[in-house]
């Protein structure tokens, strides 16, 4: 499945929501989904996202490991049927909102925590989607910049 398909259907289990668990266990698929699409562009992307990219699946990667949530079902996280990126621009600008969307869900998990560990890691995940999400624009940035080049180089 490609990655803007794979993005909207977190962002609809994500807004879906129900209960703290399932929540958080939307979050945890959301920031695993994160970490997929980051290596992937550091392997494969742009050669100017790279390093963005690789810094986008370390801090998605830290954001799973201190829910330290799998999934509720037994099965593979939705991040395992990505099968292709597709456009760079349009999968960086769904995953800028997916991530925008982790922060809210977490604001509202950590307002709501009965104790401090929950609350805490839902503090640390909160702070590793806000720094995912300013790598994804940093990205769009960069690509904004790389194609507002190309026509000055083809007139000179």
């Amino acid at each position: 499945m490609d990655a803007v398909r794979l993005i909207v259907t977190s962002r609809r289990a994500l807004a879906a929501g129900g209960g703290v668990p399932d929540l958080l266990t939307e979050v945890w698929q959301a920031q695993a989904l994160a970490q997929v699409i980051g290596s992937r562009l550091a392997l494969m992307g742009p050669p100017q996202l790279r390093g963005e990219a690789t810094g986008l699946a370390d801090l998605a990667g830290h954001g799973i490991g201190v829910l330290d949530r799998p999934p509720s079902d037994s099965g593979e996280p939705r991040a395992a049927r990505l099968t292709e990126l597709g456009d760079t621009r349009a999968c960086l600008m769904h995953l800028g909102g997916l991530l925008g969307d982790v922060g809210i869900a977490l604001v509202g998990i950590a307002c709501a925590a009965d104790d401090e560990a929950t609350y805490w890691s839902c503090v640390e995940a909160i702070d590793a989607a806000d720094e995912a999400r300013d790598r994804v624009r940093d990205m769009l940035r960069k690509l904004a910049d790389r194609e507002a080049a190309l026509p000055r180089r083809e007139a000179g």
